[in-house]
């Protein structure tokens, strides 16, 4: 399926008035040569050892054979159902590559102890578990891994045959895994985490899973040569330039007709995280056909739609672009738009300077865990925290809300993060919509600590217009974490209010729901929204 990239209003006229320096400049050719000068000096250093996506597909070609004869082993000795624990880009990618194939896989990338007792109760005994972690050391993988071998022991099935591991090559995970037999993947060094779709990390759970990995490498592999080349018909110099020179810093990815599930939520983490720093940045917005936003006519958002087939420019709703292409094909494309818009905004889109700053906090109140602050007040099960004192004298939820979203500037955005087990709870993500109706402004929804690793980079090193509403769970049922200190429960409470104190330094408003009957409180909530 051809790559397509139909642009209407403001979009075609920035694709008009910058591709053809991009295409002066030999910018998709040095993508492809991996030219770590593209992004300035202060880039040169990172971007030298980020690149090596673009050939993703050749490096990845000799895994699919690996990972089939990995496939048939676990199935002859009664596997059927595969785990993944990962985070950010190494559950993303195979979320929507799985789901688009149509084949199961379970994605634990949560800290919720619900989530996580929900997971390890679901078929043990014909499960196997990847465990992917890019750098080796990340918390919710490493503590992923510990519950599910102490679970496989206490079923008598030994973790080696079971636990499969994705990790970078001289990782802590690396070395420690391979010394206790376990089987082992090592990804690409040279592809960061949200880059990574086409390596390891995006092809070893799908692949376990079922996925047909031969026809997702042809579908991008046939892409490339449209991507590589300097012309102004590059989609993804088109799309770059519609990401990164309209004016417009937040853009609504809609999906429309398109045979690809999930799509949004992958390149959510790709932009935010690669785009969102010194202070600007494309917040990208997830969609459903019928938002607000779509019709609000937000000057600062530019509306995107990923549809099933091309339609001639004409057709096109004005102001709007539609995307289309195979799987594969777009993943490629969104890489390779996601690094031209870096270049045109001016930012380095291989760093995440502002990731690291949560996990420090989350770190101290793990070692400390002081007594959370007291609560202005409750309401119907709900106790409510806030940060910068703009909610001060509030004594109803109703005020409280109403606070916060007086916080909102004209360009400002919403963002509704809810640390809770996502797949109980997935009518949450309603309160999307009615916020977005009430405010006339964008929101984005996250499921923490998932979005730390997706569009907290934004949040925090991004333009500074955002307001937080974090909804945190009471731990009823919580779960120990072999040999650590904390819980899974203290895990995620401490993630929640690690990331709201680093955005109150920032000097970003949060207010914190803390429920302990999630769907209660969605109609309390529901009720002060109205």
């Amino acid at each position: 399926m051809t790559l397509v990239v139909a642009t209407t209003g403001a979009a075609a006229e920035a694709a008009a008035r910058v591709v053809p320096q991009l295409v002066d400049d030999l910018v998709a050719s040095r993508i492809t040569a991996q030219d770590p000068t593209l992004w300035g000096p202060d880039a040169e250093e990172e971007s030298a050892k980020r690149l090596g996506w673009t050939e993703a597909v050749s490096i990845s070609r000799p895994l699919v054979a690996e990972i089939a004869a990995l496939r048939a082993k676990l199935q002859a000795d009664g596997v059927d159902h595969i785990v993944l624990g990962g985070m950010g880009g190494s559950s993303l990618a195979p979320e929507v590559i799985t789901r688009t194939a149509g084949v199961e896989l379970t994605v634990l990338d949560s800290t919720d102890p619900q989530q996580v007792l929900t997971a390890l109760n679901d078929r043990l005994a014909t499960s196997a578990v990847v465990i992917s972690s890019k750098s080796g050391s990340t918390v919710e993988t490493d503590s992923q891994k510990r519950v599910y071998e102490r679970a496989f022991r206490e079923a008598g099935i030994e973790p080696t045959s079971r636990i499969v591991i994705v990790t970078d090559p001289g990782s802590p995970l690396d070395g420690a895994a391979r010394a206790d037999g376990y089987t082992v993947f090592n990804a690409d060094p040279n592809v960061g985490g949200r880059y990574s779709a086409l390596t390891a990390f995006g092809l070893v759970p799908s692949g376990l899973a079922g996925v047909d990995l031969d026809a997702l490498l042809d579908e991008a592999d046939a892409a490339l040569a449209s991507l590589a080349v300097d012309s102004a018909e590059n989609p993804g110099l088109v799309l770059g330039a519609v990401l990164g020179a309209t004016g417009k810093d937040k853009v609504g990815i809609v999906a429309d007709g398109t045979h690809i599930v999930g799509f949004a939520d992958w390149a959510e983490q790709l932009i935010a995280e690669s785009t969102g720093k010194l202070g600007k940045g494309i917040l990208p917005v997830v969609l459903d056909v019928d938002a607000p936003e779509i019709t609000a006519g937000q000057p600062d958002v530019q509306i995107v739609r990923v549809v099933g087939s091309a339609k001639e420019t004409e057709q096109v709703a004005d102001g709007e672009v539609e995307v289309s292409g195979s799987l594969g094909g777009q993943l490629l494309l969104w890489e390779y738009a996601t690094v031209v818009a870096g270049r045109l905004i001016g930012i380095n889109p291989f760093d995440q300077p502002d990731v690291e700053s949560a996990k420090v906090a989350t770190r101290g109140l793990l070692d400390a865990r002081p007594e959370p602050a007291a609560p202005l007040f409750e309401e119907s099960g709900v106790a409510v925290r806030a940060t910068g004192g703009f909610a001060a004298g509030a004594t109803t939820l109703e005020a409280a809300v109403s606070a916060l979203l007086a916080q909102l500037g004209e360009d400002g955005y919403l963002s509704v993060q809810a640390y809770l087990d996502r797949i109980a709870y997935p009518e949450l993500e309603q309160l999307r919509g009615a916020l977005a109706a009430k405010t006339g402004r964008p929101v984005t929804f996250g499921w923490g600590p998932r979005f730390l690793h997706s569009t907290g980079q934004y949040h925090k090193g991004g333009a500074p217009v955002g307001v937080f509403l974090q909804i945190v769970g009471d731990t009823a049922e919580d779960l120990d974490i072999p040999e650590r200190p904390f819980t899974f429960g203290q895990l995620i409470q401490a993630q929640a209010a690690g990331d709201a104190s680093v955005l109150a330094e920032l000097g970003r408003p949060v207010l914190t729901l803390t429920v302990s009957d999630a769907r209660a409180a969605l109609a309390t909530l529901a009720a002060a929204i109205q």
